[in-house]
């Protein structure tokens, strides 16, 4: 037999075994796993701290009825440093919305996912100075990741629109008016609509990859072949963490996501392009803040194994959509 009969043949064997191992697994997947989250939420984290009498109150749940215009949800994890400059100018820019247009209404709800730091305590203070109807501050028990700390306060808020904002204010707040206009494109004068805006870095691409290690860039491109190939066609950044639904939308959304950490951003995107939600992303400022928690290789070779176990889990239906929100 010839060196490439061997070659063959080894390569017939290797790809086999491939296709055996990837039934195996997909089997334990579909028998170990629900179609559908179960979201476990301790009794700590399903009350705030009223900012007046000092007492707990009960979050209410997206199923409700929304009671205020604008939600906005605030993963943080060890962000005591980061946060004030954040909340500030979050905080300037929805009173100043406030003063001019007398029918905006919000609240930001501040989800701490088990900070180590006085995280908490430096939202509280936000709390007692803006009162607890504007700013809430969810303590999660132990750390669940950035998807999960979003996901929960999504599910406790109380906005017809949700926006979920980085800690770090990496993404200028005032171009919450862009991702609005776009609601407004998307959706008219009627809120019961699914629509989804989304932030995007992509127009600032060309910079930072000159300003990247080449080893980083390739990371970087990657990252976005395993995005485009399993999950997510037609978004050029999935991973900006400045996000806006519709309330129809994020009920959709969040009732079926299973990822915690930082492909949280892909799942979502991905489930709402199957129920073909329309999707709009527009361009934002964003600066590089220092203090990240994303470690570029192991971050992004986890999100790498994510995003393919994501592809991976749905085509094998461990886990699954609602039918019924499928168009």
């Amino acid at each position: 037999m010839s060196v490439t009969e061997y070659v063959q043949l080894a390569l017939l064997f290797g790809s086999g075994f491939i296709f055996f191992l990837l039934i195996v697994v997909g089997i334990i997947l579909k028998v170990t796993t629900t179609p559908f989250p179960h979201i476990v939420r301790h009794k700590e984290e399903e009350h705030f701290l009223d900012s007046v009498t000092d007492e707990k109150k009960r979050f209410p749940s997206l199923e409700d009825q929304p009671t205020l215009e604008l939600s906005v949800i605030v993963p943080a994890f060890d962000e005591e440093k980061r946060l004030p400059v954040m909340l500030d100018e979050c905080l300037e820019y929805l009173e100043s919305k406030t003063k001019s247009k007398k029918s905006f209404s919000y609240e930001v709800i501040v989800v701490s996912d088990g900070s180590r730091d006085k995280t908490v305590e430096v939202a509280q203070k936000y709390s007692a100075k803006y009162g607890s109807d504007k700013v809430r501050v969810m303590a999660l028990v132990q750390n669940r990741g950035k998807g999960g700390a979003v996901r929960m306060g999504m599910l406790s808020a109380r906005g017809r629109f949700l926006l979920f904002a980085d800690a770090d204010g990496a993404t200028k707040f005032p171009d919450y008016a862009k991702l609005e206009q776009s609601m407004v494109e998307l959706c008219g004068n009627d809120h019961t609509k699914d629509a989804i805006a989304i932030g995007s870095r992509a127009h600032l691409e060309q910079e930072a990859t000159a300003q990247r290690t080449l080893f980083r860039t390739i990371l970087m491109h990657g990252f976005h072949f395993l995005v485009w190939a399993f999950a997510v066609k037609r978004i050029r950044d999935t991973q900006c963490g400045f996000k806006l639904l519709t309330r129809s939308s994020a009920r959709k959304v969040f009732s079926v996501m299973h990822v915690e950490r930082w492909a949280f951003d892909v799942e979502l995107l991905f489930i709402a392009q199957t129920y073909n939600i329309p999707i709009d992303e527009i361009a934002v400022r964003w600066t590089e803040i220092e203090g990240s928690k994303l470690t570029p290789f192991w971050s992004w070779l986890q999100m790498g194994r994510d995003l393919i176990f994501i592809w991976f889990r749905y085509a094998i239906g461990a886990w699954q959509l609602r039918k019924e929100h499928v168009n």
